[in-house]
């Protein structure tokens, strides 16, 4: 910096100089001391140059020995926690290697124990391998029965739900199938008939007054009617059973006629009503039964009337249940 400042000074110097003695030097010198005067300028810019390269060189010097120091300092930090985990690796490697010792001594002690004493563990330790696979079978069959038991309550459940929802379905259609009956002879009820639904079947009971003379099986006609209409609101159920009952009174039958005692009475009763009811409908004749039960199923111990009547039971056809069941 300081050879720049002397040269600058210098050339303020020639500078005024020429200024000064112009006018008294012929042409020819002042030209060569103009051009003097420029070649010095380009060599002061040339040097500015050279300053300002220099300047920016150092400062890029400073710059990477900022960076070397950083990078020193860093590889200084990383070696001590390098060091301290080789420190550790050491310590746990030496214990390991000290365990590894104190087994391969206790080891090496039992190869020479006493015979009887190694024969007796190892007899120890197949017993003890034996009972373990023993009751490692015991746990597998038990485990298969386990599985085997749950599978069939799942089947059973399963069948469960399957048959209760076919008994709903049953009882659905028996409620409306009372429905229809309750409906059909509806001038009838109260006038010694009644319908009831009970353990899943209709009864539809008649006294004797609606269909018979005293000791007689002949329906009369009001009595036919009745059978007809309740004949007409059962002959499209074909999954229905019907069971026609006659019953009497215990009052003796009088002799030298056609019937000879109440059950006969009851079953020509139940049979009279079964052959109106197969003329008057479509009913098929393999679901419709009649059965004569005498006066031994009375209703009423104190009302013989009551206990004169014919009893037709409708039941559902349980057959589907029944396979349910036994599957």
């Amino acid at each position: 910096m300081w050879i720049m400042r002397t040269y600058l000074r210098n050339t303020l110097v020639v500078c005024i100089t020429a200024t000064s003695i112009t006018a008294c030097v012929p042409a020819r010198k002042y030209e060569e001391a103009n051009s003097k005067l420029k070649a010095m300028q380009a060599e002061v810019d040339a040097a500015n140059t050279k300053a300002r390269d220099a300047q920016a060189e150092l400062e890029d010097s400073k710059a990477r020995e900022a960076d070397a120091f950083k990078r020193m300092a860093e590889l200084q930090r990383d070696t001590t926690v390098l060091g301290n985990s080789l420190r550790q690796m050491t310590k746990q490697y030496d214990k390991i290697n000290g365990l590894n010792n104190e087994l391969l001594d206790k080891y090496n002690k039992l190869l020479a124990g006493h015979g009887s004493e190694n024969r007796k563990l190892l007899s120890d330790l197949e017993a003890l391998r034996l009972d373990l696979m023993s009751r490692e079978d015991s746990l597998n069959a038990l485990g298969k029965s386990v599985a085997d038991k749950q599978a069939a309550l799942a089947d059973r459940e399963a069948q469960l739900a399957e048959l209760q929802a076919e008994l709903a379905s049953k009882d659905k259609a028996m409620r409306e199938l009372k429905d229809r009956v309750s409906a059909a002879l509806t001038g009838f009820e109260g006038k010694g008939l009644t319908v009831e639904q009970r353990n899943g079947r209709i009864y539809v009971s008649m006294e004797n007054k609606l269909l018979f003379q005293s000791g007689s099986y002949a329906i009369d006609a009001k009595g036919r009617d009745l059978i007809v209409k309740l004949a007409k609101a059962i002959e499209n159920e074909k999954d229905l059973n019907v069971l026609v009952e006659g019953h009497t009174d215990t009052d003796k039958v009088q002799p030298g006629g056609t019937v000879k005692d109440n059950w006969d009475l009851s079953v020509m009763r139940a049979t009279s009503v079964v052959r109106i009811m197969q003329e008057s409908s479509s009913m098929d004749p393999l679901r419709v039964t009649a059965a004569g039960r005498g006066e031994f199923v009375p209703v009423d111990q104190a009302d013989k009337a009551k206990n004169r009547r014919i009893e037709i039971i409708l039941s559902p056809d349980l057959q589907e249940l029944y396979k349910l069941v036994r599957d």
